[in-house]
């Protein structure tokens, strides 16, 4: 197996009970990465997971919930990975809400808000908050990798499917620009682009109440954390 260089590193996998976010957990640990692992719902399958990867010592990998509707989860996602690990070397944003293309017989301009905004919102916004909080430390440090999982599709848009098209678009936007930002300082970011990717897991309802994610495993409290500019 060829030696990435990740031995005792640190990694975050967003959306991690995902068919992307496992295999991606289990390529981390199989290169001696310490890995945690965001899920939303599926705790028991993000536990299991853990369980895992941990390794023989049993403190390789843990479970940290997640949310994407909750503007507060990665901000105290990041703090948590830090806290436990004392920093943060990787992020795999994996997470994203597999919404439902526009009914083929409706009109663009026939689309509420209401359904559209999700879509775009879950699809981009998540990361770009993940990464404006993990970037900090990483900068910090002077060493990171960053990689953003696109929505599974063609690249220049489908038929009926524009609102995706815009996350993805948004997504490669951040990658764009960021790069050059935080390419001196040792932080690499990198767009991943998959085709559609089977999955076990059925699609999250989108009328689902939101919930405020549980604290995470580790020292028994929610952790605290700075704003990025005051760091």
């Amino acid at each position: 197996m060829l030696d990435l260089g990740l031995e005792g590193r640190t990694v975050l996998v967003t959306g991690a009970t995902g068919a992307i976010g496992r295999a991606a957990a289990r390529a981390f640990a199989e290169q001696g990465a310490r890995v945690a692992l965001a899920f939303r719902y599926q705790r028991e399958a993000a536990e299991a997971l853990a369980a895992e990867l941990s390794g023989p010592d049993g403190g390789r990998a843990f479970a940290v919930p997640y949310a994407l509707d909750d503007a507060a989860s990665p901000r105290w996602v990041v703090a948590a990975v830090e806290e436990h690990w004392g920093g943060l070397d990787v992020l795999v944003a994996a997470a994203r809400r597999r919404g439902a293309r526009r009914d083929p017989h409706t009109r663009f301009e026939d689309v509420p808000e209401e359904h559209w905004r999700p879509l775009v919102a879950d699809g981009f916004v998540p990361a770009v908050r993940t990464v404006q909080w993990a970037v900090a430390g990483m900068r910090k440090r002077g060493w990171g990798r960053i990689a953003l999982v696109a929505p599974a599709q063609a690249p220049d848009g489908a038929a009926d499917g524009e609102f995706h098209a815009v996350a993805r678009a948004g997504l490669h936007g951040l990658v764009r620009g960021l790069a050059g930002d935080v390419g001196g300082d040792g932080v690499l970011i990198n767009a991943v682009c998959p085709g559609p990717t089977p999955t076990d897991r059925p699609p999250t309802p989108p009328d689902r109440p939101s919930t405020p994610p549980d604290r995470p495993i580790g020292r028994g409290r929610r952790p605290t954390a700075r704003s990025p500019a005051k760091r």
